[in-house]
């Protein structure tokens, strides 16, 4: 399995494109109204039978202040009193999901996001952490792998610690640049000494793994700008490390349409912001685990690549590959091995069909046959770099050569150009074409027809 990544802008700029992050397959592209909440009733029920492991994720979407580039579900308010209401229905959202799932599965991994989960008060977060334990098998041995995003301009006094002693383990920090300039195009004033003091007071704390985001192809930026931001984070070492590519789409999101076009970095400076990042964080220890992702050479997540079992879902790269999902909260998506559901995106239609004691759910994808095979190739490739035709081939029941014929003879244009290696056992990324793996995905993708122009682009 290849370990480092080439940064090759003629084959980039060639293969440059848009198309899914597959955090998922289907892609939520595929959501319909014909999912609603039976069928993720009978989803979870034959879930139960397997006896398999349980990942929650809760989101929480308000946000105190609005950040132009974000393009996450969110409530912008300084209202603190809006919380409340809405942890009451998040309360019963968690009884009734609580009470289809059978007791004795274990909550291997939790996730709170949003929005800005620490927009709760300490004493809030200590009861919807209370709840959950209430009603799910969350484990008290701190061997679980349950985390919290945080914006650490929303980090007081006693947060961390009551963050820590309700049961989380890591945290990720939302950063984005530390460039003055920049945090001011974009709307997110945060001071460094705001975001060091928090990492290093949770690494005072016990967590046990710490995440920084950063963004590149924000306004403002320019490789030397980007170069001090990777410097200071480098001498602080997180953990783990995600830069984000930002996605100008403000047809989509409305906070983008208050950022400056003309101050946006152009394809050629944003793809050196990229090269300079590679080419740091590598020179400083870290592995690039794939995507957006970089982690210290001992971290969970490049032991689960190096052995073949690394994950990939909503929450990006896990080390929790046997999980089914519960997804709680406005907009959130659940994920069973019978498919894919999502709750209302509309904070008053979530709390209406709560009040009718309804789970929230408004659409979803099933997952047939065909979908786990080629969600199961996609998982193999963008996760662990290598495809064992066999393995898939014994899996699933297919003869894999003349079920993909298609597909491999797609790939061996790519093979031309180095991207792949393609034998007649195996399909492997080279480290140049590790920066162009949803290219490399995307053709094994029976949905993708002309609608790409909705994601986002692959560098």
């Amino acid at each position: 399995m290849v370990n480092s990544v080439e940064f090759d802008i003629d084959l980039i700029r060639r293969y440059e494109g848009s198309g899914p992050r597959y955090t998922s397959y289907p892609t939520a592209m595929e959501f319909s109204p014909g999912v609603q909440a039976q069928d993720y009733i009978n989803w979870v029920r034959e879930s139960n039978a397997t006896g398999r492991p349980l990942s929650l994720y809760v989101h929480i979407p308000f946000c105190a202040h609005v950040c132009f580039f974000c393009a996450c579900n969110k409530i912008i308010t300084g209202n603190r009193n809006k919380a409340q209401p809405y942890l009451d229905h998040l309360y019963h959202e968690i009884e009734l999901q609580s009470a289809l799932v059978d007791s004795a599965r274990t909550v291997e991994q939790l996730h709170w996001g949003g929005g800005t989960p620490t927009f709760l008060s300490e004493q809030q977060m200590a009861e919807l952490m209370g709840r959950l334990r209430r009603h799910f098998n969350l484990r008290d041995d701190d061997r679980g792998e349950y985390s919290i995003e945080i914006d650490p301009r929303e980090v007081r006094d006693g947060t961390l610690p009551v963050l820590r002693e309700i049961g989380f383990n890591r945290v990720s920090l939302g950063v984005q640049d530390f460039d003055p300039g920049v945090q001011k195009a974009v709307h997110r004033l945060q001071s460094a000494e705001q975001t060091l003091g928090a990492m290093r007071e949770a690494r005072e704390l016990g967590f046990r793994s710490i995440n920084i985001d950063l963004m590149y192809g924000l306004p403002l930026q320019t490789t030397e700008s980007f170069a001090q931001t990777l410097d200071a984070v480098i001498e602080v070492r997180p953990d783990r490390l995600s830069v984000f590519n930002y996605a100008h789409l403000p047809e989509r999101f409305k906070p983008q349409r208050r950022i400056n076009v003309e101050e946006l970095p152009s394809a050629d400076e944003k793809l050196a912001i990229l090269s300079l990042t590679i080419e740091k964080l590598t020179a400083a220890g870290y592995r690039y685990v794939g995507m957006d992702h970089f982690a210290v050479a001992e971290d969970e997540l490049v032991l689960a690549q190096q052995n073949g079992t690394l994950h990939r879902n909503f929450q990006g790269y896990s080390t929790h590959s046997d999980s089914d999902l519960v997804a709680m909260g406005v907009s959130a998506i659940s994920s069973m091995p019978g498919g894919f559901a999502q709750n209302t995106p509309v904070l008053d239609d979530y709390y209406s069909e709560l009040d009718a004691s309804r789970l929230p759910i408004v659409r979803g994808v099933a997952i047939n046959d065909d979908d786990r095979l080629r969600g199961e190739v996609i998982q193999q490739l963008i996760c662990n770099n290598t495809l064992d035709k066999a393995q898939i081939a014994n899996q699933f029941g297919v003869d894999f050569d003349r079920y993909f014929s298609g597909e491999l003879a797609q790939l061996s244009e790519m093979e031309a150009d180095g991207l792949v290696q393609l034998d007649a056992g195996r399909v492997d990324i080279s480290a140049r074409g590790r920066l162009l793996i949803r290219n490399i995905c995307k053709i094994f993708d029976r949905y993708r027809v002309p609608t790409e122009e909705k994601f986002s682009k692959m560098i």
